[in-house]
């Protein structure tokens, strides 16, 4: 086997967590590598994940808004008409300019980008297809791969992952998805706004089963108005393909009496896992747990001396601002500085419409806790520039501790509650109190008055209801 160049650091995997660790890893003045088999970088986020679904649900807002919710304010478009074509056109040159981005960024940086499949071979010691190379540290960042059911095959036509989705060559008249949690959401709302009749089957009693209750239960009301069936409570039983489209079996989750469900399309949302196959891992010595994540102490650090893992391979929400800030933190830690991440103040966003979002606990968690709190909610009804926009779906509930006011999580529907979440979230990183954000003037006529409303609400004074 060929031996060539030494590095500081080898990253595996150029997703968000791989590719932004690399990156500050360099900034810090070590020789960095990093290994990428696929022809661009980014990892499963830019290509086939959190960019282009996004690219495909800001066009389908906005095709949805032109065809059914403009006339109301003015705005008269007559026909309007779908080219799906061009639509799958900005959503592929939006994920090029990214990734091309992130190959601009490691020339930049002076970041090796070593093509290949990465296989640890022992200590200090990584082949890319057949050529050796000596890292001081090795750092784990492959990411996730899409997990189904056991009696369903993806094939990526009829049956689809949301790989599959995101490029679909047609509107099916009929999709069913399997699984109401973010990404069946998502991609639901997708073809469903571009025409599609869409039914979320859903195992638990709830969609969105991670987030605040009176967030999940707003949003089903809302996706349902939207056109949207949800069959809860509810498990798959078998599937059937044919020329004519899938035939789902589905029963009760307790058990029961089973219907069939047909569709043009199946879209499999039930979750990723952690994708470490073929790395070496089991010879090499790294312990994984039962899911198949690799245990990591609070330096990330594995069972093997110099071998270290972030992202969806550890613990944790598979969510890339979360790899992200490990990648950076464990840069700084290789670098002998000192990093820190809460995991509690991990945003978390629904990219519907409208948006969902949360930071800290939920008002269950907090039960369970036996934690005494106080709630703060505020609609956005109310609020004269969700008004001007035609966006008055939804809430603000900020959560804080009954002795103290600190803000112990916060949950938003509603019009950009993605961008809204983080002004509470850097409230909470310092420890502030919802009497903080109350006292804090904001710009009117902003969404983030409602903000500022739900923390007057946690003390029983919002102003403008």
């Amino acid at each position: 086997m060929a031996k060539q160049s030494s590095y500081d650091v080898i990253v595996i995997g150029a997703g968000p967590g791989g590719y932004v660790c690399a990156i500050r890893c360099a900034q810090l003045g070590m020789k960095v590598a990093c290994v990428e088999k696929e022809k661009t970088l980014g990892g499963t986020c830019l290509n086939i994940g959190c960019i282009p679904s996004k690219a495909l649900l800001q066009a389908s807002e906005k095709y949805d808004e032109a065809k059914n919710h403009l006339d109301v304010m003015g705005v008269e478009t007559g026909k309007v008409s779908l080219n799906l074509k061009n639509m799958m056109k900005h959503k592929d040159d939006v994920v090029g300019a990214n990734t091309s981005g992130i190959e601009f960024l490691f020339k930049k940086n002076k970041v090796d980008w070593l093509k290949g499949t990465a296989k640890i071979e022992g200590e200090g010691q990584v082949s890319i297809d057949g050529t050796s190379y000596e890292a001081r540290n090795i750092v784990i960042a492959t990411g996730s791969e899409v997990s189904s059911l056991p009696n369903i095959k993806i094939d990526e036509k009829q049956i689809v992952s949301s790989t599959g989705a995101l490029k679909l060559p047609k509107v099916p008249k009929t999709m069913t998805v399997i699984g109401g949690g973010y990404i069946g959401l998502e991609m639901g709302a997708v073809w469903s706004r571009l025409g599609a009749k869409v039914t979320v089957v859903e195992y638990l009693d709830k969609i969105l089963p991670g987030m605040d209750q009176d967030v999940s239960k707003e949003m089903l009301k809302i996706l349902k108005k939207q056109g949207m069936e949800f069959k809860l409570s509810t498990k798959v039983t078998d599937t059937k393909t044919s020329k004519s489209g899938v035939e789902l079996t589905v029963e009760p989750a307790t058990g029961g009496d089973s219907e069939t469900i047909k569709s043009d399309v199946v879209l499999v949302s039930v979750g990723r896992k952690p994708f470490t196959q073929g790395l070496g891992l089991e010879d090499a010595g790294v312990e994984m747990d039962e899911r198949g994540c690799i245990n990591v102490d609070e330096t990330f650090e594995s069972s093997v001396e110099g071998i270290f893992a972030i992202g969806d391979v550890i613990k944790g929400p598979m969510l890339a601002h979360k790899a992200e800030e490990e990648g950076v933190v464990l840069a700084e830690m290789l670098a002998g500085q000192t990093g820190h991440i809460d995991y509690n103040l991990i945003p978390g966003v629904v990219y519907t419409y409208p948006e969902a979002s949360q930071i800290g606990k939920t008002e269950q968690a907090l039960k369970e806790e036996g934690v005494e709190y106080k709630v703060g909610k505020f609609p956005f009804m109310a609020n004269g520039r969700a008004r001007a926009m035609n966006a008055t779906e939804g809430f603000v509930k900020i959560l804080a501790c009954a002795k103290t006011d600190k803000v112990l999580g916060a949950h938003i529907l509603g019009a950009e509650a993605g961008t809204l979440i983080h002004e509470i979230g850097a409230v909470m990183e310092f420890g502030g109190s919802a009497e903080d954000i109350a006292r804090t003037c904001h710009a009117h006529p902003t969404l983030a008055e409602i903000v500022k409303e739900a923390a007057l609400a946690v003390d029983d004074r919002p102003i403008h209801i």
